[in-house]
């Protein structure tokens, strides 16, 4: 593995797209006109019109080419290194499932074609939901959620259904302080008080704090198992009891499921409501923007209030049905990502049970291992075995040496790994929150470690480098809180002596 750079090419500043522009030279050239020429304001009103030039730029289509390939390979992602970031599960993607998402029956389709057009897609998602229920040991599914945050609004928007059917008016939802920020915000968009539930010495829910604040406003409790430390609730089956208790539903939070396959299910734990992330857990594109999707699959009592559509099966085939009475409405255009639900289709069918309980195995050794491996190193608060993930902690490093969590991060961007997940969940100081998933091997493994025990000795015997870190990236270190607060969102063209005098 290099360090500091050794071996490295060198990395060259790529000049702004603007830069490169020359006047007169163009990508493209149209041929003649051969339909009738109109101005534009014969075919535009005057305030759609613009009064200056809009100054396209003068650039070859080489150089197009060439300069987006060069920031694209000074970016860092799952293909081209690791990316051990906790709870955000980024683990590599088989590419098979790109080339079936990409086949013309399914490509082509339009999503509002007859249902008789399209049976093969139709079935497509009634599978997929069934297996996802399986998986889940729920009821039925709606797919239609566009990524984990709509999966828990709409699975919120389900319990308030329920409640209110019911004659009911609660306005809690518990969110335990390890929860993702998500949690909070979803029951708060949705209308309800977020109440908050600590953590115990073994990073749990802390029984006796729940019992305290339960009472008959509780709608619902919101709660992933791992939880965002990676540890196993053991007293899941007691919480679900104690909300059941006073009438309320408990909602599991999938981002962590890339744990559990095939080893336990949230319905088996006391779950109402689960929703998963197929762009972590069924392994489709997770980053940039999305697409994502986000499926949330119930119990049998909450059925009746799942989005409309959703995909039934009888002797004349599949259909969507939109006749559900008591439905929250439909909850997003058409019936969701198709194509991520086509690509964790695959990534279902390709693997099987065996294949996905395999998934979650090798997830939490390569965690534990690297646990092990590193707690000597660096604190672990929660000295116990993890799951999929686990959280380190820089205190060591920052008390001793002035060197914080975000130092070490910036210092692993040195050695091609994208950092972990830094500052969270916020229970612990100076956290580093790390997850390798199943794809990476032994040899990769290794080299982190390696990176992160060089990285502790540097912190004691050369602080002041770290400080500088990253040495060796494109970019060097930013300052990320004046980036924060006066962003560059557009390209100004820089006067020649201004810039001089700079």
């Amino acid at each position: 593995m290099t360090r500091e750079g050794e071996g490295r090419k060198l990395q060259v500043k790529e000049p702004l797209i603007f830069e490169l522009s020359s006047p007169g030279r163009r990508g493209v050239r149209l041929g003649p006109l051969d339909v009738p020429e109109e101005p534009m304001d014969a075919l535009l009103p005057a305030e759609a019109l613009r009064e200056e030039e809009i100054g396209i730029l003068g650039v070859a289509e080489v150089d197009v080419v060439r300069h987006f390939v060069k920031l694209s390979q000074m970016n860092h992602g799952v293909d081209t290194g690791f990316y051990p970031l906790g709870s955000c599960t980024m683990k590599y993607n088989p590419k098979v499932n790109e080339d079936v998402s990409r086949l013309p029956g399914f490509a082509h389709l339009h999503p509002y074609q007859p249902d008789h057009t399209v049976q093969g897609a139709l079935q497509l998602l009634h599978e997929t939901e069934k297996y996802l229920c399986e998986i889940a040991g729920m009821e039925r599914a709606t797919l239609q959620p566009a990524a984990g945050a709509h999966g828990e609004l709409a699975g919120i928007m389900l319990i308030r259904a329920y409640h209110e059917d019911r004659g009911e008016d609660r306005d809690v939802i518990i969110v335990p302080d390890s929860a993702h920020g998500t949690n909070p915000a979803t029951a708060a968009m949705a209308g309800y008080r977020t109440v908050e539930v600590p953590s115990d010495e073994r990073g749990c829910v802390d029984i006796e704090a729940l019992r305290a604040i339960v009472d008959e406003n509780v709608a619902g409790l919101m709660l992933t198992n791992p939880n965002t430390l990676g540890v196993f609730d053991e007293s899941i089956l007691e919480i679900a009891e104690i909300i059941h208790g006073v009438g309320g539903l408990l909602y599991y939070d999938g981002a962590n499921a890339n744990a559990i396959l095939g080893y336990s299910r949230p319905g088996d734990m006391g779950f109402d409501i689960v929703h998963f992330n197929l762009h972590k857990t069924f392994g489709t594109p997770h980053g940039g923007g999305g697409p994502g999707s986000g499926p949330i699959a119930v119990v049998p009592e909450l059925v009746p209030y799942l989005p409309a559509p959703l995909v039934e099966c009888n002797d004349d085939g599949y259909h969507l049905c939109w006749d559900i009475p008591k439905s929250i409405g439909q909850v997003r255009a058409f019936t969701g990502n198709f194509g991520v639900v086509l690509k964790a289709y695959a990534y279902i069918r390709s693997h099987g049970p065996d294949g996905l309980k395999a998934v979650s195995g090798d997830a939490v050794l390569n965690a534990n291992y690297l646990m092990e491996a590193l707690k000597a190193h660096y604190y672990l608060p929660f000295d116990r075995t993890c799951m999929h993930e686990f959280v380190l902690s820089g205190r060591w490093q920052k008390r001793e040496h002035g060197v914080a969590t975000v130092d070490i991060a910036k210092a692993l961007l040195d050695y091609d790994i994208h950092p972990p997940t830094v500052y969270f969940p916020l229970i612990v100081e100076e956290a580093l929150m790390i997850e390798p998933t199943e794809t990476e091997s032994r040899e990769t493994l290794d080299a982190f470690i390696d990176a992160m025990i060089q990285i502790a000795e540097d912190a004691a015997e050369d602080p002041e480098r770290l400080h500088e870190a990253p040495m060796h990236t494109p970019v060097r270190r930013l300052d990320e809180s004046g980036a924060a607060r006066s962003p560059v969102v557009c390209w100004q063209p820089v006067d020649e002596a201004d810039a001089s005098d700079a």
